[in-house]
């Protein structure tokens, strides 16, 4: 006889099967009935964005768990990973044997025996005990052994995992019965139901059948129960997976005069004010906490919870979002995007927040040193207020190239209004013009054609202040023919690069330890070497917002690889780097840098003692033992500054290669 097993063992004639038809058939629609109700809702929404490819998204981000690989183990990855991967297992052991058992009706043989039964029994026999060791581990865990603190949830939690590990359990109980009741030579390929089933011992038929309806009841259960919990992230995951915005993690969505017109508001009042994008995706949160876990704010003790920002715009259904939301929490945002990057379902959680805080600031809500900065861009285009003819004062003596003097250039050098205000940035302007001097590249500066780009107005929430700006400087970009830019600001590199196209500037954008970095390994530079260890503080906007940690790190001569996306430069074709400075890097690094609190407008916002990011970072840069903290933003200059001087020497990366490339 050939290796197979018999379905609907034990139960004969047409009734047992047109009951489980019947009962599977119904829970199956009353489950697609719950999401149809869900996916009316999300409907209430804004017509949608451009939306990327949606197979890698999927491909990456719901069968790949690209944003659950890298959890730490006590973050719970690996046990999600089993719990996946067990499911999808068994999802798909479901399917074959369904194909298999449907094909005589489409004139195929039903395949399921023989060399492929054994095949298929081997595999996935024990693939679905790592689903129920998963569910095992969840339920364990959820009830407190190791639980994490910022773990929260219901019954309807423990129900879930219950629902699950039942039916895992169940069907390994079945399989023991189905080997015990019709016992075959082949049942070893089947090893976990072949070792339980000498527990069972001799059973009778109607047992088996009992078990049977036991274990399919619980199925039933699933299907209907799985809209109304958190385990509906298995189906809306994968519908914002789908259908992902095509923005950048930097890039906010532009308001348009129209939609203010047509709808009478600026920004986000209530739910139907996002899109439905955005709306499928709160129903896709599963409440883990690893948005609140990275936050900086939450983590030097503010209320700002982006779970709770998620949860709350979800629980307003239609109703004003202030109502769930405070305005307290929504300003202390910084925009850095670790409750973004650390989603394993990609809520974007700062385009909310920033939302609701353009309604804010559009009903004039903001007020204090933000209100100061957002009235100072609007009247001069400089965020500290500097009148116009002060950006050209730090290039005294410098011999600078200025666009208006009609030579040819191959990059516009985008100082900022940091670049060419504040003491230490002006350092670092300085370095860059210098170094690009030495290293023969053409460049030019606009001077007092320069503008704010207009990202501290944007990320506070004054939207219309920054595209006038953008369109400002997209028209000066266009009189001068600007195709290149390199900036040594983040925060401008991130509005030039993912934001100005909405205003029709095409451009190569390069951040300043990116084009350095080029140079250094076309062998026109060298790289610095600093005695006495050196740590890099990552930018948010350069690391994390913009997927650049390789280049900082390459200017201080250390070879990495955290870039996820293929690098500016081809590193076979160049230089190797030579081994200079002896680099440290602090617990948090790379794509997974400690913000310094300025983004988001907060940079000119006053935080009580006690309540700095900044302090929190200073300290573990410090812990590091390293001489020297490396910088690449003026903003995380300014506000690291105070809880470094004294303690250790701070200087951005450009000042540092300035030094080891001296002229004589």
């Amino acid at each position: 006889m050939e290796p197979t097993r018999t379905e609907f063992l034990f139960m004969p004639g047409p009734l047992p099967k047109l009951l489980f038809y019947t009962l599977t058939f119904a829970s199956l629609g009353w489950m697609v009935w719950q999401f149809v109700a869900m996916a009316r809702t999300w409907r209430r929404g804004k017509p949608d964005e451009p939306k990327r490819p949606w197979w890698p998204e999927v491909a990456s981000l719901i069968l790949g768990q690209r944003k659950v690989q890298g959890s730490r183990p006590k973050g719970g990855g690996p046990m999600h990973l089993l719990i996946f991967y067990g499911f999808m297992a068994l999802l798909m052991a479901t399917t074959l044997l369904a194909l298999a058992t449907y094909a005589p009706m489409v004139g195929l043989p039903n395949w399921h025996k023989g060399a492929y039964y054994l095949a298929f029994e081997a595999t996935f026999d024990v693939l679905g005990a790592c689903f129920v060791a998963g569910c095992a581990w969840a339920l364990f865990r959820r009830l407190g052994v190791g639980r994490p603190a910022t773990l929260q949830g219901d019954r309807t939690d423990v129900a879930a995992l219950v629902i699950l590990f039942t039916c895992g359990l169940t069907g390994y109980l079945l399989e023991a019965a189905r080997i015990a009741a019709d016992p075959h030579p082949w049942d070893v390929w089947s090893p976990v139901g072949y070792g339980l089933s000498p527990i069972l011992g001799q059973l009778a038929p109607s047992a088996y059948v009992g078990l049977w309806w036991f274990h399919m009841a619980w199925v039933w259960a699933f299907f209907v129960m799985l809209p109304r919990m958190r385990l509906r992230h298995l189906v809306v995951a994968t519908v914002t997976a789908a259908n992902r915005p095509a923005r950048a993690m930097g890039a906010l969505a532009k308001v348009s005069m129209e939609q203010v017109e047509a709808t009478g508001k600026v920004g986000a009042v209530e739910t139907g004010d996002l899109t439905r994008w955005h709306l499928t995706s709160l129903d896709a949160c599963m409440e883990c906490g690893r948005c609140t876990e990275v936050c900086p704010a939450n983590g030097v003790g503010k209320t700002l919870d982006p779970r709770g920002i998620v949860q709350g715009i979800r629980a307003a259904e239609g109703n004003p979002l202030l109502e769930k939301l405070t305005e307290d929490d929504l300003w202390a945002c910084t925009t850095c995007h670790a409750c973004v990057e650390a989603c394993p379902v990609s809520i974007r959680h700062v385009d909310l927040i920033v939302d609701v805080r353009r309604n804010l600031v559009a009903e004039g809500k903001l007020a204090g040193p933000q209100a100061v900065m957002l009235r100072q861009v609007g009247s001069t285009g400089h965020a500290w207020g500097q009148p116009v003819s002060e950006r050209e004062q730090w290039m005294k003596g410098l011999n600078v190239p200025l666009c208006r003097e009609g030579q040819p250039f191959d990059f516009l050098l985008w100082v900022g209004c940091a670049g060419a205000t504040d003491p230490g940035a002006v350092k670092t302007t300085k370095a860059v013009a210098t170094l690009l001097q030495w290293a023969g590249v053409s460049f030019a500066c606009l001077g007092q054609e320069e503008a704010c780009t207009g990202d501290p107005a944007r990320r506070t929430g004054d939207e219309f202040t920054f595209q006038e700006l953008a369109g400002q400087n997209a028209n000066v970009f266009a009189k001068y023919g600007v195709t290149k830019v390199v900036t040594a600001c983040p925060h401008c590199f991130n509005s030039l690069k993912n934001e100005y196209g909405d205003f029709g500037s095409q451009m190569e954008v390069l951040h300043h330890s990116q084009l350095l970095a080029r140079l250094v390994r076309e062998g026109r530079l060298a790289p610095a070497d600093v005695p006495g260890g050196v740590t890099l503080h990552d930018p948010c906007y350069l690391a994390r917002v913009n997927d650049e940690a390789d280049a900082p790190r390459a200017l201080l001569g250390a070879e990495t690889d955290f870039n996820r996306d293929v690098s500016l430069f081809v590193r076979e074709n160049l230089h190797p780097l030579p081994v200079a400075s002896q680099l440290v890097e602090p617990a948090h690094h790379a794509q997974r840098t400690l913000c310094c609190g300025a983004g988001g407008g907060r940079m000119w916002a006053d935080d009580a003692p006690g309540q700095r990011p900044a302090d929190r970072r200073a300290e573990e840069l410090l812990a590091t033992g390293a001489e020297t903290v490396a910088v690449a933003c003026p903003f995380c200059r300014i506000m690291l500054d105070p809880a470094l001087t004294g303690k250790t020497r701070v200087a951005d990366v450009a000042e540092l290669l300035l030094e080891a490339n001296r002229q004589p």
